[in-house]
């Protein structure tokens, strides 16, 4: 069983979920072992970004990226709705900030919706 650590995003996301949602997305990140990060399979998948290796895995609605730092330990980056914008951009490699990220988060659909208005 891995150690798992948050991000201020990672974090913020599940705290907008009620405690039996948060349970259902943090679930197959807490299950998760040292075989099935070495040799990937659905619904976990690994990439590299800048040097880094970054797993993805499909938890629900939800996609956990996360980075395996240490044999005992897991520092998740982004926990993002599967259907997102944000999810669609950094899955797709274009060349984001986090800072953009965050930004495009929480102020991109709102947005939308006011043009609806």
């Amino acid at each position: 069983m891995f150690q798992v650590t948050f991000s201020e995003q990672s974090i913020g996301e599940l705290n907008k979920l009620d405690k039996l949602d948060q349970l259902e997305v943090i679930e197959p990140l807490s299950n998760l072992s040292t075989s099935e990060l070495a040799n990937p399979r659905e619904p976990l998948g690994r990439f590299s970004r800048e040097g880094t290796t970054f797993f993805r895995l499909r938890a629900g609605d939800y996609r956990i990226y996360f980075e395996h730092r240490s044999e005992e330990s897991l520092f998740t980056h982004y926990i993002l709705h599967k259907n997102s914008l944000t999810d669609f951009v950094f899955r797709t490699k274009l060349p984001i900030s986090e800072e953009q990220l965050v930004e495009q988060h929480q102020s991109f659909w709102k947005y939308l919706e006011t043009l609806n208005k």
